[in-house]
């Protein structure tokens, strides 16, 4: 919730700051009304904001986070944004290769590819793993 208090922040933004202070929410809370102020916006335009339905972007949104963990365990936590991207195009879902990266990151997935295997270790020559590893 950072830049919450600048000029010409969002008001939504506000509102979401609002949401998690609240007095029944949060350890350091504050009332609704306290905070409607020193934020220069309206109490009823809080209610109202709280009382919306959630957003057909928002709903999407959650839909294909539930998509790309899914996509991200099928390949055990290898797949990185790109494939998941292809990944989800081959299950007829259409989604930006931006849009998988950021949810990927909301979601805190982090690819980890596997460590290749150390070589054969070739013993009619005389080399010994450590020559490949080069020390």
């Amino acid at each position: 919730m950072r830049g919450v208090l600048r000029e010409g922040s969002p008001v939504a933004s506000k509102y979401e700051f609002i949401d998690e202070m609240r007095l029944d929410t949060a350890e350091y809370a504050y009332s609704v009304e306290f905070m409607c102020s020193r934020l220069g916006v309206s109490r009823s335009g809080y209610y109202d904001w709280r009382s919306r339905p959630e957003s057909a972007t928002a709903q999407r949104r959650e839909e294909l986070k539930l998509l790309v963990e899914k996509a991200f365990d099928m390949s055990d936590g290898t797949y990185g944004h790109r494939r998941i991207q292809a990944q989800l195009h081959r299950w007829g879902v259409t989604a930006g290769l931006e849009l998988v990266r950021r949810l990927m990151r909301e979601l805190e997935l982090e690819p980890c590819q596997p460590r290749p295997s150390t070589p054969a270790v070739v013993r009619n020559l005389g080399w010994s793993a450590a020559w490949w590893r080069g020390v």
